[in-house]
């Protein structure tokens, strides 16, 4: 089998797609929650601390020169980060929480009981047969 036809079977296979679609997914997931953060979130609470734009709370190490630009830990961007991340990880707490509940659902439903091994069905047979003469 040649490598190219490897690939091909690899890459249509259900559970690929369905991760590739997954990380598409998480990708704008998380655009739209670092927007929310970041514009809807942060400016209340910076307002509530007087008016303080935590994208703009940095800790210079050195100034800017004519040169070069200031060396700054952008500590305020990171915050936004981390209020990203926990609602992130919230949200797919709350995925995963709702799928191992529908699976426990689907395990507490009554499956029917496994059919008997076939040579019992056969001496089953056997013995109706030898009832019957």
């Amino acid at each position: 089998m040649g490598i190219i036809k490897e690939f091909q079977e690899f890459a249509v296979k259900g559970n690929v797609v369905d991760m590739a679609v997954g990380i598409i997914i998480g990708g704008a997931f998380g655009t739209i929650v670092k927007s929310l953060v970041s514009d809807i979130i942060m400016p209340p609470i910076g307002l509530m601390m007087g008016g303080i734009d935590f994208s703009q709370l940095v800790v210079t190490l050195k100034e800017a020169t004519a040169d070069a630009e200031a060396v700054t830990i952008n500590y305020g961007v990171f915050i936004n980060n981390v209020i990203s991340f926990l609602i992130v990880a919230w949200a797919v707490f709350m995925l995963v929480k709702g799928m191992n509940s529908l699976k426990k659902k689907e395990e507490e439903a009554p499956a029917e009981p496994p059919a008997p091994p076939r040579s019992e069905v056969l001496l089953e047979e056997i013995r109706d047969a030898l009832k019957a003469r």
